[in-house]
């Protein structure tokens, strides 16, 4: 599997390719749409991720390889494209790899960090928070 630099790289290009903030939202909400859906169950509160302004629910799930693989959903369109964002650059990705990746630079790399209003940034942060957290928890299970 290509690592997380790659795909982030990957996700750039996507970007460029499209021309203004207008066009790379609906390809965010696009993003969303193809998420797997969440169980009623997953949508728990220890599932939840604080600080966002929408509801959003994170679930880890440890692999057989050492490997976390994360699973999101949210109320809100664009929110649901974030986590897809977030889910293609570190799903499936070792916990070391998760907590030395520069969230901040690739999100100005995106050009997101920009086009974001402030509440839906803080919310960002918060989601990559928890990401970052369950993997130093995994490395040091």
């Amino acid at each position: 599997m290509a690592g997380i630099e790659h795909e982030l790289q990957d996700l750039a290009a996507e970007f460029d390719l499209l021309g203004d903030w207008e066009e790379r939202y609906r390809y965010v909400i696009d993003l969303g749409k193809d998420l797997a859906p969440l169980s009623d169950a997953e949508r728990s509160e220890a599932n939840k991720v604080r600080g966002c302004a929408s509801q959003v629910w994170l679930v880890t799930e440890p692999q057989a390889d050492g490997t976390l693989r994360f699973r999101g959903d949210s109320d809100a369109h664009i929110v649901r494209g974030l986590i897809a964002i977030l889910l293609r650059l570190y799903s499936g990705r070792g916990p070391q790899e998760i907590t030395d990746f520069d969230a901040k630079a690739a999100f100005d790399t995106l050009g997101l960090a920009g086009a974001l209003s402030a509440q839906r940034s803080n919310g960002l942060a918060s989601m990559v928070g928890r990401i970052r957290r369950d993997a130093e928890f995994a490395s040091a299970a």
